[in-house]
């Protein structure tokens, strides 16, 4: 079992994994963009992180800066919930060549 993960999304969706991770006693980092540091998931979750400006291609969708910020959190696994790199098989194989669980389909699925 994972004692954090980070939520590479936003939203309702990230809304949820927050609270059944939760209900597993799993910490949660939810990253946020520059105009989302209100935002609910990011106040809901036991640690947030910024990870760039408003426009997604620069925070939700870069994989770099989804990875930095599961480094700098010390995050066991990535969440991607759905949407933005939730189909990018980019994000397991970083995710696996960085020591980081990818929670969802390994790559050769997602081709």
């Amino acid at each position: 079992m994972f004692s954090k993960i980070l939520i590479a999304n936003r939203g309702e969706i990230a809304l949820r994994i927050i609270r059944a991770a939760r209900e597993m006693s799993i910490k949660t980092v939810a990253v946020y963009s520059e105009v989302d540091a209100g935002s609910l998931h990011a106040l809901m979750a036991d640690e947030k992180i910024c990870i760039g400006p408003a426009r997604p291609a620069e925070s939700y969708l870069s994989i770099a800066a989804i990875l930095s910020a599961a480094k700098i959190t010390r995050a066991d696994a990535v969440h991607p919930g759905y949407g933005f790199l939730s189909e990018n098989p980019r994000l397991p194989e970083i995710c696996e060549s960085e020591g980081i669980t990818f929670i969802g389909p390994p790559a050769n699925i997602m081709r």
